[in-house]
């Protein structure tokens, strides 16, 4: 059109983004503005259009001309006009189907059972609690808080943490030790290359998204084999160049065995001789269901152990915070890296669960969770003598997981068979190391702690019948 009015192919409202281009009339091409934006669908059934004045207010447009397009499109039924509810699109103004589904839509279905690993019951996070802790800590908070915030974290929570990982891991922390970080993946960017480099060994089994981290960094990791007794630490002097090594020492991951004491002293030993550095991942230590849990390697020597942990586990991954207790001497490094301002943890979360903590609530919580998995690990165990006793779960009762080992080349079938029952779950195939020289094992790596608690039954009724039924190649 020619008129003036429209200075550009587009005019903006404060309240609607309409197409004003195009040959005729003023109110006719506001008219086809709005029907395209309800066809499209950015204009949903039910929204409030903005009053005829302000439109036309925006729009640079006469009153008139506004009042009179709003009153054809309700009389073409586009849209509804109710004394005290202003106009709206009418219900009955559906937009366009897309000839296509989405690509979201397209994906495959979810699975019917998820019994995938590292995933605490998603259900069972203290919702209640949480939120009387994020009301005192939010009420009780200083006007600073609520500025930048401090890149080691707050002070409120770095004393809550030394406290409990003192009091229930055995770790030997200041609050200055301590730096707050998203979780330990978060703790993984910011350690490499920035703080270490050079070649770091790391167990033959581990998550391989960790190991991807580390190759972006640059770093290269070297495996170490596994036995009964955990990762063979005796062979970190004879691997050329490396002087830090990072475990699970508490619950290997995902095999399930602990350090051996003689080896947890052995790579102390074996960091201070070469001046080196033990990578402790701590990352389910509190769940031990068959003895009290083991004390963290970093109460060993902390000079020489830089221990990480976080709450992904014990409360819900969805609070992203976590720590790392570091060397005297690594903590400048760590904060230059980090920078100045804080991009990663809510303060609020970091105030939320330093009260959760020194309230009690996280030990209650925790030792609720361990008294759930811990039945959830002996019903599994109960199920496969029961139905499956050729299969058996490996590895000390702990943490959210078990595995079930199986005979050599079984592990493809089984996972397989799992999945036609609607069963999600791993093998342990694709945690092994791409350079490990151990023998690779078989076996299938169960998340009990995933199902909320109303489906585990009907979960492993899936997991048994896919062991029992005779279609994993191997097992019978």
């Amino acid at each position: 059109m020619s008129d003036s009015w429209v200075n550009s192919a587009e005019r903006t409202g404060s309240d609607l983004h309409l197409d004003l281009s195009g040959p005729g009339s003023r109110r006719s091409v506001l008219m086809g503005a709005l029907r395209d934006a309800i066809r499209s669908g950015r204009l949903a059934p039910g929204t409030r259009l903005p009053p005829y004045r302000s439109l036309a207010a925006d729009l640079g447009l006469a009153r008139n001309t506004v009042a009179a397009a709003y009153a054809e499109l309700i009389a073409e039924g586009w849209l509804t006009a109710r004394q005290g509810s202003g106009t709206r699109v009418a219900q009955r103004a559906e937009p366009r189907k897309p000839t296509r589904a989405p690509k979201e839509a397209r994906s495959v279905a979810a699975p019917v059972h998820n019994l995938r690993q590292g995933q605490p019951d998603a259900a069972s996070f203290p919702r209640t609690a949480w939120l009387a802790s994020a009301r005192r800590a939010i009420n009780a908070a200083p006007n600073e808080a609520f500025g930048p915030g401090d890149p080691q974290g707050r002070l409120e929570l770095r004393r809550a943490l030394a406290d409990y990982l003192s009091r229930v891991r055995g770790v030997r922390a200041r609050p200055d030790q301590i730096v707050i970080c998203s979780g330990f993946a978060h703790a993984l960017r910011l350690l490499f290359p920035g703080v270490l480099r050079g070649p770091l060994a790391v167990e033959s089994y581990g998550l391989a998204f960790h190991r991807e981290l580390l190759h972006q960094a640059s770093i290269k990791t070297i495996p170490l084999e596994l036995d009964e007794h955990g990762p063979r630490v005796d062979e970190l002097p004879s691997r050329k160049g490396v002087r830090a090594v990072l475990l699970t020492p508490a619950h290997q991951f995902p095999t399930g065995g602990p350090l051996h004491p003689a080896r947890r002293a052995a790579v102390v030993d074996w960091a201070r001789a070469r001046d080196g550095l033990v990578l402790e991942d701590d990352y389910d230590g509190e769940f031990r269901y068959d003895r009290e849990p083991v004390g963290a390697v970093q109460g060993l020597d902390p000079d020489r152990v830089l221990y990480i942990g976080s709450v992904s586990k014990s409360l819900s991954p969805a609070v992203r915070l976590g720590w790392m207790v570091l060397p005297e001497h690594l903590v400048d490094d760590v904060l230059a890296v980090k920078g100045e301002r804080e991009a990663w943890a809510s303060v609020l979360d970091q105030l939320t669960l330093a009260d959760f903590v020194d309230s009690g609530h996280y030990d209650r919580h925790v030792r609720r969770m361990r008294q759930r998995y811990r039945r959830r690990r002996d019903q599994l165990v109960a199920r496969l003598l029961e139905r499956a006793p050729h299969v058996t779960a490996t590895g000390v009762a702990a943490g959210l997981h078990a595995v079930l080992r199986l005979p050599p080349g079984s592990e493809r079938s089984a996972v397989a068979a799992a999945a036609r029952r609607g069963l999600a779950l791993d093998g342990l195939a694709g945690f092994r190391h791409p350079d490990a020289t151990m023998p690779a094992m078989d076996g299938l790596v169960v998340g009990y702690a995933t199902p909320p608690e109303h489906a585990y039954a009907s979960a492993l009724d899936a997991l048994v019948d896919a062991l029992s039924a005779g279609e994993v190649t191997g097992l019978r």
